[in-house]
This record gives structure tokens, C-alpha cells and sequence, in this order.
């Protein structure tokens, strides 16, 4: 069952091309002491807006705020079921205004999310109604804002500038642009952010909790004149990111490719088979199409996914799209030939698998993963300042730098747990599991165990492992592993 949130467009009695836009509060801080908070993502400005919208509770009686048109949201989103009394007083408490500052209020529009995973998605219905006085002044975290304006910011960006956020795009910005060519099936939903980056979760066979792949389509009709100078490794008209769809969804990659330009290039971030399981169809529908992949990629992806033109990127190239740059990123970590991708324009840094929408990424211990590499990775994604985050499952990050933080910190404290664990006489990797993850679900164990062996790896490369400790007789108890998990699971049944 989707949760659904409600965004506010209040409009300048002076001017109805304006819109009022809110400085968003910054996620928490971490823990004093540590590092992370000096890096700093850049201000986001958004419609004041509500956590989540909350059905009526029985018995409450207030004077209600009329809103026109609510009937009309949509089939599925029924608003008068909702508390917009409480949520409208609650925003515009937020902004320093209250009923008596604001005309009539209208219903204006409403966007159902795409299903990114692995929670329910999120309807979002926006309402409008407009300022009485001329004269009212803002409060210190909000102005005044136009559509242009907010399309300059996100569209000719400055790494560490001013960023507009989600809802500004999807409740106005996206409605002021004209249609492109382009377009997605209308058996799929998608999300557009910044204007001009799609992004489109496909059913995939990915692991849990999640059960979509993003494909990230660049389609621009307009060239920009980022790519008059420099040399390029690829020049197309489109670009498709990891298609990586289930069976039952290659038709609607099919519909999406027929859709694009005739050069069209598809960029793999990496191997696994959620990220690149629609190629064969790519080619088929357009085998003009030039795939760009890591050779470390290329060595796992066989004829039959694709045996037309491509090339080897190692992450120092740019690729010009539709007049837009875009540069590679060498990312290793998840695997050992994992690629990013930077739309320089609008700083959107797409992360494949080195980060997940909710929870933590799992690397590839059979893949060439690294621990010391995924830290490399990260400090260096932050050091781009990207404007907005995209992984390939679950939503895209509006806190790029807090979010890579939030990373480290996790990697680190697992790292220290595991350290605890063998300081405490834990020998072998079904040993060292159980202790450091005692408190997650045993399904979870395998994967983890992978992870295990990249932190001894990288305690082991900075020194830090006991002198007791021994490295031949951990990497013997690997094997065993999956039998140790059986008989632990048999035994706590019982």
C-alpha cells in the first residue's frame, strides 16, 4: 500500500510566475568526533511540504480548510480521506503563515511514484493558493522562485551550488516542459530528475529486499554545446544505463528502445546479471547500439548478450550525449571493473551498485571486490560534489555526501565489530560471522561472509589483524562455510 505526501505551491501576489521554495533541514548530524560532517552537501530548496499525509483520525472535528477540486486527484488517491487540515496548518506553520494570509486553496495535481523498492511507493498530491498581501515578508529560509530560474539550477549546475529538490521538479517543472519524443510505455512509471535524466525501475532478478533495476535514459533533443571542445570515447544521440530487466519486462525495454535515436549507446557500470540481462534485446531492436563496459565487465558478458560493436573504458573518458557530456568513472569495489557515470551538467552522479537506495551494497568477494577500493571509491565520489545520487535500485539520494558518509561509517563499524570478534578468539569465517552478525537474519549470512573476507583482507593490508591470528587458517575455513550455516540453522530449529 503506497504512503502518500502532500506538497504545498504557494504563489507571490505579486507575481503568479513564483513560487515560494523551503530551505530543507539537513539530515542528522554523526557522532561528535568524527569527520563525516565535514563534508557538507550543498543547500537544497524544495515546496514546503509534509512527511506523509495521515488518513483522519475518528472523532476529530476542526474547521475545515476548503481545498477545490480534491475529488479529482486520481483513481487511487482519494484525499478527502485525508488530514489535510492538520498537514496544511502544519506547513504553513513551517513558513511563518498562517489561514488568514492565503486565498482560496486549490487542488492542482498528482504524481504516483515509480516503485523503486524495497518499501511501497509514494503518492504525492500537490495543492496551490496564493498569498493576500503583497507585502509579506519571508522568513529567512524562504524565496521566491521562478520556474526558469529553478531550471538554471539544475540544469547548468556548479559543483557545491544551490540545488532545487524533487518536488519542485515533478509538482511544476516537469509540467512546464514541453513533451520529447521520447517516451517511456505508459505501462511503466517512472521519475524525471533532474529534467532530462529518466529514471525507470525495471523488474529484475536482483537480491533482496529490492526487486528492480533503474535504467537511466538520456534522451536530449536540445544540444547544450558541452561537447564543441574535447575528445570523446563514444558520441550518440542516447543513452541507456545497465538494462537489466526480468524476462517478463524485455518488451518494455524493447518499446523503450525503438523509441530512441538509431545511435544509441549503452553503458554497463558492471557484469552482474541485473544490470546488463536486456542487452541481447538492445541489440536486436537497434544493432547499431555501441556498448561501453569496463574489460574486466566485457570478460563476463558473453556473445549471446552481445556480439555487436563496443570498446573497452577504463574510467578517464568522457562520451558526448545529444550535445551533453557525461564522464566515466573507474569505481572499482563492488567488482573489480565497476564504472560510475557524471552528467556534468547537472552533477547527477550514477553509482551502479556501490551504493543501494536503502540498507547496504554487498560486494562481489568472486568478482574482484575490494574493501580498500570501495574507500577509495567513495572519497572520490564525494570529492565530485555531486547535486543528486542515482543508484541502480531504490531511490535516488537528495543528500549525496551525507549518504556516502553514512556508508563509511557502516563499513567502518563492521570493520571494528569483526576486529572485536577475532580479538576475542574468533579463528575462522564461519566464527567471525556469527559473532559480528548476530543480529542479522541468517539469510543475510552468506553474502555477509563475503564481506567478511574483504574486512580481514583490508585489516590484514593496514595491519591491524592480532599476531595470533592466522590468515592460512582463515582462508582454509572459507570452504566450509555454507556447511557450518546449514548445520546452525538445523540445530536452532529444533
Amino acid at each position: 500500500m503506497a504512503a502518500h505526501k502532500l506538497g504545498v505551491i504557494f504563489r507571490n501576489p505579486s507575481n503568479d510566475a513564483e513560487f515560494l521554495l523551503y530551505r530543507q533541514p539537513r539530515p542528522p548530524k554523526f557522532e561528535e568526533g568524527e569527520d563525516y560532517d565535514l563534508y557538507s552537501d550543498s543547500d537544497l530548496w524544495d515546496l514546503p511540504s509534509t512527511a506523509e499525509l495521515n488518513p483522519i483520525a475518528a472523532g476529530v472535528v476542526e474547521p475545515p480548510i476548503l481545498v477545490q477540486g480534491v475529488e479529482l486527484c486520481s483513481e487511487k488517491i482519494d484525499l478527502r480521506q485525508f488530514d489535510l487540515n492538520s498537514a496544511l496548518i502544519s506547513v504553513m506553520g513551517r513558513v511563518g503563515l498562517g489561514v488568514a494570509d492565503l486565498g482560496d486553496w486549490k487542488f492542482f495535481k498528482c504524481v504516483e511514484e515509480a516503485e523503486f523498492g524495497p518499501g511501497p511507493p509514494i503518492n504525492f498530491a500537490f495543492v496551490e493558493a496564493k498569498l493576500l498581501d503583497k507585502n509579506t515578508i519571508l522568513r529567512e529560509h524562504c524565496k521566491w522562485m521562478s520556474i526558469h530560474t529553478c531550471r538554471e539550477w539544475l540544469v547548468n549546475v556548479k559543483p557545491g551550488g544551490v540545488r532545487v529538490g524533487l518536488l519542485a521538479v515533478i509538482g511544476l517543472i516537469n509540467e512546464s516542459t514541453e513533451p520529447t519524443k521520447f517516451q517511456v510505455p505508459s505501462t511503466l512509471r517512472f521519475q524525471e530528475y533532474p529534467p532530462g535524466v529518466v529514471v525507470i525501475p525495471m523488474r529484475s532478478k536482483t537480491a533482496k529486499p529490492f526487486h528492480t533495476t533503474n535504467l537511466v535514459v538520456f534522451a536530449p533533443e536540445n544540444d547544450s554545446g558541452e561537447c564543441k571542445d574535447g575528445s570523446f570515447v563514444a558520441s550518440g544521440d542516447a543513452l541507456i544505463v545497465d538494462p537489466g530487466c526480468r524476462s517478463e519486462s524485455l518488451e518494455e525495454l524493447r518499446e523503450i528502445v525503438a523509441a530512441l535515436p538509431r545511435r544509441l549507446i549503452v553503458f554497463a557500470t558492471h557484469h552482474h546479471r541485473d544490470h546488463i540481462n536486456g542487452l541481447s534485446v538492445i541489440q536486436k531492436t537497434n544493432p547499431d547500439a555501441i556498448l561501453l563496459a569496463h574489460k574486466n565487465t566485457m570478460s563476463h558478458i558473453h556473445k549471446d548478450d552481445w556480439n555487436s560493436a563496443y570498446t573497452f573504458v577504463s574510467g578517464s573518458e568522457d562520451i558526448c550525449v545529444g550535445g551533453q557530456r557525461l564522464s566515466i568513472i573507474f569505481a572499482p569495489g563492488h567488482t573489480d571493473g565497476h564504472l560510475a557515470l557524471l552528467h556534468n551538467s547537472t552533477r547527477s552522479l550514477i553509482v551502479g551498485d556501490h551504493c543501494v537506495g536503502q540498507g547496504s551494497a554487498f560486494l562481489d568477494l568472486y568478482s574482484g571486490a575490494s574493501m580498500a577500493d570501495y574507500f577509495k571509491t567513495t572519497y572520490k565520489f564525494m570529492e565530485l560534489s555531486p547535486h543528486a545520487l542515482i543508484p541502480m535500485h531504490g531511490r535516488v539520494s537528495f543528500w549525496p555526501k551525507h549518504m556516502l558518509c553514512g556508508y563509511l561509517k557502516n563499513r567502518r563499524s563492521r570493520e571494528k565489530s569483526i576486529l572485536r570478534a577475532i580479538e576475542r578468539g574468533a579463528e575462522t569465517l564461519f566464527e567471525i560471522v556469527v559473532k559480528a552478525y548476530s543480529r542479522i537474519d541468517h539469510s543475510y549470512w552468506i553474502p555477509a561472509s563475503w564481506n567478511v573476507k574483504l574486512h580481514v583482507d583490508h585489516l590484514a593490508l593496514l595491519d591491524k589483524l592480532p599476531k595470533c591470528f592466522s590468515i592460512e587458517r582463515f582462508n582454509r575455513s572459507l570452504g566450509s562455510f555454507a556447511a557450518e550455516l546449514d548445520k546452525f540453522e538445523a540445530k536452532s530449529s529444533l
